[in-house]
Parts: structure tokens; C-alpha cells; sequence
């Protein structure tokens, strides 16, 4: 079956990398749903909304875009596993859908089909959800909460929050991505630091053991972004040189093997890389040209060559070279062009 890339929409925020370095994230893929935000501050959302994660008072299923309430203030989304969290232009943090482990962080276990305000702050700046949900403040601070089993929320324990509780007292942080079951997150002197599951080594610590702390991946401290996935993370550094870890039994690392590494190791030898996502199984990343790439599991049509067979190296999607943002969800991807019009191939779950 060929995989057609689509356009879904246009005038989508095109502010810049989907990539944990930036605090104003439009574009967000989660399980089954999707969430985007306009240029004007709208909030659009569709797909799967079985537990309410489209936030529009229902829990029916949306296979077309649809605006979220008429405010147009909002700054910042993140899609997880059923549920998605928010920010708006004021600071204030805002949760909704699935709520099964406190991901909401309203300090109950109960779903909700609107957004909720996460306590009663308005100096949040940076999220990240999947089953669990970090985000930054203002102050350099970072927060969890939600699912905890594998001690992704980074407080020593192995216990489920159902609200905000800070990671550690240190004030440093500038970027943070949550993975299935582990969390990746950047300190503001470019040190990289990971906690959670380690069973295929996404931590990159040399071991496959698992931390309810965070734990520096290595000594350098040149590191500007990072993306965690399912089993595997991918992050950039400040030279602009690509580095994956973790599970690659689909060539998901873009090493051109299908071994699993629990260290960082580069991918290719190019400094020119801007952005990157990883998702279950794929990464997509976007090069300083604007050129869209994309390796591992293909099962779907999620590389957007036109095949389904997997890739464990890079490989270019179509010649363009005008893409902005880029967001790897469960067998499916998204990415926005300079011009705002939006794109989306792969696993088709309600999501066209």
C-alpha cells in the first residue's frame, strides 16, 4: 500500500522545533489524538476521545480538526496516552482526558472531558506528557506527576501522584521530555539527565537497571534538545550532531543496525540537525535546510516514503525542503511547514 502524505489544515503555529529546547510547543501527537494550536492562539484538537482528551465535553471521537472553546489564548499543548495538558498565554497549566494515574494533577484519579486548571499557579512555561506528565516553571523548577511504577516522576519512589510534586530543589532546568516509562530533561548548563525504566538502556547510562532519580547520561554538558520515546531516546547537541539510545529492534536509533545501545551513540556524522521526535518504534527529525527525515518502524506508512518496510538509517521525506515542526506519534506523524499548512501520514485511527 503507498502512504500518501496529507494537508489537513493551514495557518497552523509554526513557532519552531518540536523539540523539548522550546517552550511554545503547537503541535502534539499523543496516543490516538492529536492536539495543535493555531496562530492565533486557538486550540484545536481530534481523534480518539474515549476518555475525554479532546477536551469538548464529550467523549465522542473527532476525525477532523475541531477548536477547543472559543479562547484563543493558549501558548503550549502536550498530547499523552489519552488525556493532553496545556498552557496558556498567562501561565497557567491546564489538564483534561484520562485520568487513571493523577496525570491530570488536579489531586484526583477522576477523568474529565473540559480543562481543568492544575492548581492555581500561572508560572509554567514548559510540558511534556505520555502516561505521566512533567513540566518546567518559570524559575528553572520541575514538577511530575501521574504514573510512577517504573520511578519515571524522578522523586526516589515508585508511587503513582495525583498532583505537581517538584523533582529535586534545584532550579536549573530548561527542557524535558516524558517517554513511556522514563523521562529525559536538559539543565541550563547543557547537562542531559534521564530517570525511569531502563530496560533497553533509554536511559544511556551504561546499564539496563532503572533510576527513581535523575542521573547524568554522560559528563558532557553540550546538549539543546531532546526527545524521549518508547524504550528509545534521541537528543541533539549544540553542534547540531544527532544521538539515539535505548531499543532498536526496528532500526528506530538510525545507526543502521537493529542493536539496542545503552549509551549514546551519533547518527551518521552530520551537524546539521535542528529538531527531532521519537514515538514508538520511529523517529522523525528535521535538518537546519528544512528537510524532513525519518527511520525506523514503517509497519504503517509512518516514514512517509511511499513503502511500509522498516529503515534503520535516515531517510529523506520527499525533497522539500520548507518543514518547521515535526511530531512522531503511535504509528503516525505530523509536521507543520513554514507556510503553517499541516501534514500527517501513517496509522490512520481517526486522525485524518
Amino acid at each position: 500500500m503507498k502512504t500518501t502524505i496529507i494537508s489537513l489544515a493551514t495557518a497552523f503555529l509554526a513557532l519552531g522545533l518540536i523539540a523539548c529546547n522550546k517552550k511554545d510547543v503547537p503541535l502534539s501527537t499523543g496516543g490516538n489524538h492529536v492536539a495543535a494550536i493555531m496562530a492565533d492562539g486557538s486550540l484545536w484538537t481530534w481523534g480518539d476521545n474515549s476518555g475525554g482528551q479532546l477536551g469538548d465535553v464529550t467523549v465522542t471521537d473527532r476525525s477532523a480538526p475541531a477548536q477547543m472553546y472559543p479562547e484563543k489564548d493558549w501558548k503550549a499543548v502536550s498530547a499523552g496516552i489519552g488525556y493532553s495538558v496545556a498552557i496558556k498565554v498567562d501561565g497557567s497549566l491546564w489538564a483534561w482526558g484520562w485520568n487513571k494515574y493523577g496525570q491530570l494533577g488536579n489531586g484526583t484519579e477522576t477523568d474529565k472531558n473540559f480543562p481543568v486548571q492544575v492548581g492555581s499557579g500561572k508560572d509554567w512555561k514548559v510540558v511534556s506528557t505520555n502516561e505521566h506528565t512533567v513540566a518546567i516553571k518559570v524559575d528553572g523548577s520541575l514538577w511530575a506527576w501521574g504514573l510512577n511504577e517504573n520511578g519515571q516522576l524522578g522523586d526516589g519512589a515508585e508511587t503513582n501522584r495525583s498532583a505537581p510534586a517538584q523533582v529535586g530543589s534545584e532550579k536549573d532546568w530548561k527542557a524535558v521530555s516524558a517517554g513511556t516509562g522514563h523521562t529525559v530533561a536538559i539543565k541550563a548548563n547543557g547537562s542531559l539527565w534521564a530517570w525511569g525504566l531502563n530496560n533497553f538502556g533509554q536511559l544511556g547510562n551504561g546499564t539496563e537497571t532503572d533510576r527513581s532519580l535523575p542521573a547524568q547520561v554522560g559528563s558532557e554538558k553540550d546538549w539543546k534538545a531532546v526527545s524521549a520515546g518508547t524504550g528509545h531516546t534521541v537528543a541533539i547537541k549544540a553542534n547540531g550532531s544527532l544521538w539515539a539510545w535505548g531499543i532498536n529492534g526496528r532500526g528506530q536509533l538510525g545507526d543502521g543496525t537493529e542493536t539496542n545501545r545503552n549509551v549514546p551513540v551519533q547518527v551518521g556524522s552530520g551537524k546539521d540537525w535542528k529538531a527531532v521526535s521519537a514515538a514508538a518504534g520511529h523517529t522523525l527529525a528535521i535538518k537546519v535546510d528544512g528537510s524532513l527525515w525519518a527511520w525506523g518502524s514503517n509497519e504503517d506508512g509512518q516514514l512517509g516514503d511511499g513503502a511500509e518496510s522498516n529503515r534503520s538509517t535516515p531517510a529523506q521525506v520527499g525533497s522539500e525542503k520548507d518543514w518547521k515542526a515535526v511530531s512522531a506519534g503511535i504509528g503516525y506523524s505530523m509536521a507543520i511547514k513554514a507556510d503553517g499548512s499541516l501534514w500527517a501520514w501513517g496509522l490512520n485511527r481517526l486522525l485524518s
